[in-house]
């Protein structure tokens, strides 16, 4: 585990580097950049602890605009406050299927990409994955991306494991987290019986309900982002987790590995968009394209350690990080792997309620 640690120094140090040297040609906090922070004030909404706060306020003094910034925990959260119309959102970063119900709802404005100096910076690849859910690439910019699986502790598990069906094992009651998230709940079951996670067939989904309640005496508890630190600290054998939180967990816990069952699972891509109701669609184009910068780019990735989609960090990557699959699965992995999309109202409305059910089980 040690080499992890001088492995996320290394990328510190390469993302120091590089700042220096972008901020030395384009001319960090110079006049020529300034805007007026009074009448340019940016209001972004993000999932929690998802960014690096430093490069929001290197952001606010390379160009004057001041960011006002809200997090969130899932992507129906964001939806109901931002339905709200409570505030109005300039910029939100939020989940593949999310996106998609808001392009077809009208609630989402197309990017202008023809000025920004760093969308070439985002590979060609994670562009065409984002055309499940947005075709023409012109609502969404990938921020970051990866899978769901099982984080397990080698230490209480005594089985290799390969598959979804390891959750219903009674001999880990109450040593299994799940994910507080409706459709990353649902596609465990989903996935192991062989079904789509995007299937909108409501038999198959009302098996995977009656499975998830089967399950749920054997479950310690739903969580979010609280299932890495759960892991790390040994209160539990496995979790369903995203790869990022995987990789944090494993650098701190040897005992910890990951794994994407055989059956399948999610490949999630998180998205920069413009919702409707932005009153600043320059300010939050050029905040898009400041994330894309390679040097902010490298401290969110250091940040964050998901996987990346900006072409200039991977290139900077040294073997290990690149061979690590809980960050870049390798390709028969994501063969096996779907994006999630957006099912349409009345199959959203059929979720819920189950979702319901299922938590008041």
């Amino acid at each position: 585990m040690k080499k992890k640690k001088v492995l996320r120094k290394k990328i510190i140090i390469l993302g120091i580097v590089f700042l220096v040297a972008i901020c030395v040609s384009v001319g960090c906090g110079s006049s020529q950049n300034k805007t007026t922070a009074d009448d340019h004030t940016l209001v972004v909404f993000n999932y929690g602890d998802y960014i690096d706060t430093e490069t929001i306020r290197m952001f606010e003094k390379e160009t004057g605009i001041q960011v006002e910034y809200e997090e969130y925990v899932t992507p129906e959260d964001m939806y109901t406050k931002y339905k709200s119309g409570a505030i109005d959102y300039d910029l939100i970063c939020t989940s593949d299927y999310m996106i998609e119900k808001m392009i077809k709802e009208n609630e989402a404005l197309q990017i202008d990409t023809s000025k920004m100096e760093y969308y070439d910076n985002v590979g060609q690849e994670y562009l065409d994955f984002c055309k499940a859910f947005d075709p023409d690439n012109s609502y969404a910019i990938p921020y970051f991306w990866g899978t769901v699986g099982i984080l397990y502790n080698e230490e209480m598990v005594d089985e290799e494991i390969t598959s979804w069906s390891v959750l219903w094992n009674e001999k880990y009651k109450n040593e299994i987290v799940m994910e507080n998230s409706m459709r990353d709940a649902f596609l465990v079951p989903l996935k192991w019986k062989g079904y789509s996670l995007n299937t909108t067939d409501k038999n198959q989904l009302l098996e995977a309900q009656k499975l998830l309640m089967k399950q749920k005496p054997l479950v310690e508890a739903y969580l979010v982002d609280e299932s890495r630190d759960a892991m790390i600290a040994g209160d539990a054998a496995m979790a369903v987790v995203y790869s990022g939180d995987a990789t944090v967990a494993m650098e701190a816990n040897e005992n910890l590995n990951y794994v994407v069952p055989e059956e399948g699972s999610n490949i999630w891509f998180d998205c920069w968009m413009i919702p409707k109701s932005a009153k600043h669609k320059k300010e939050a184009e050029l905040f898009i394209d400041y994330m894309n910068r390679e040097d902010i780019a490298m401290l969110n990735f250091d940040y964050i350690y998901y996987g990346t989609p900006n072409s200039e960090v991977y290139k900077l990557l040294d073997e290990e990080t690149k061979e690590d699959e809980s960050i870049f699965p390798v390709q028969e992995v994501m063969d096996k792997c779907e994006v999630y999309q957006y099912l349409g109202n009345e199959i959203e409305t059929f979720y819920n309620q189950m979702w319901k059910e299922l938590k008041s089980y």
